[in-house]
């Protein structure tokens, strides 16, 4: 499989009131396509701020990241923001709905925003594949934590299209009981299967990460151990 996501040599510093503060410490990756990879480690390991610069949110200070083929590092935030609309869903812990929209409207947005049509057809596909296809029309204050979710989830799918398509999962279930965390996760394996999506999760749970292929543990900001899946031969590259 060809590679969909490499990152060379990262480091990320940040300026503090005591000096410079290394959050990523030379951490190099390769993820194949159609590949999942979990993210695990303490907090303040790093591991969101990784996620955040492979999903090109951020830049690196120093390295280089390659997402679905084009060096993402060299880019200005427009020129980011382009290729993150074209193939990158990503959920966040807080859902990150906006409250004055509906569930239709929340998951719609994406494609409204790059001109697409049948953006409401899409939506309520999604949200069907989700279980909220009566709950097309409620606002996010009138849905449960799992429900907000849910819909955060469909919004993702819904970003993207093709091989080159990636999720990116911050902490999916970390706001959820454990009755609703279960769902999330066989819900995103599920539809990760369905659509044959690339799946890059940050998570706490250990029975999250045995889900996932390849399982890549942080401790202050670098590489701690790496672990393929038993028996599988399509596992990614990781270096510290």
């Amino acid at each position: 499989m060809s590679a969909i996501l490499t990152a060379e040599n990262l480091y990320h510093r940040v300026s503090t009131s005591e000096g410079p503060l290394t959050l990523l410490n030379n951490i190099s990756l390769q993820l194949a396509r159609g590949e999942s990879l979990a993210v695990t480690g303490a907090s303040g390991s790093g591991k969101s701020t990784l996620l955040g610069l492979l999903a090109g949110l951020d830049k690196p200070s120093e390295g280089k990241i390659w997402l679905a083929g084009e060096e993402i590092t060299a880019m200005d935030e427009e020129q980011r923001a382009a290729v993150r609309a074209r193939c990158v869903g990503f959920v966040f812990q807080t859902f990150q709905l906006l409250p004055g929209l509906t569930a239709r409207e929340n998951v719609m947005l994406p494609s409204e925003l790059r001109g697409e049509r049948g953006a409401a057809k899409r939506a309520e596909e999604f949200l069907a594949k989700v279980g909220l296809e009566h709950r097309l029309g409620h606002y996010p204050r009138q849905l449960s934590g799992g429900e907000q979710q849910r819909v955060a989830i469909a919004r993702a799918f819904a970003s993207f299209s093709g091989e080159d398509a990636i999720l990116f999962a911050d902490e999916p279930t970390g706001s959820l009981d454990a009755g609703n965390g279960a769902k999330i996760i066989d819900l995103l394996f599920k539809l990760n299967a369905e659509s044959s999506t690339t799946l890059v999760l940050v998570t706490h749970e250990q029975r999250l990460a045995e889900r996932c292929a390849t399982h890549l543990r942080m401790s202050a900001g670098a590489v701690e151990s790496y672990e393929p899946l038993a028996g599988d031969d399509n596992f990614s590259e990781v270096s510290a």
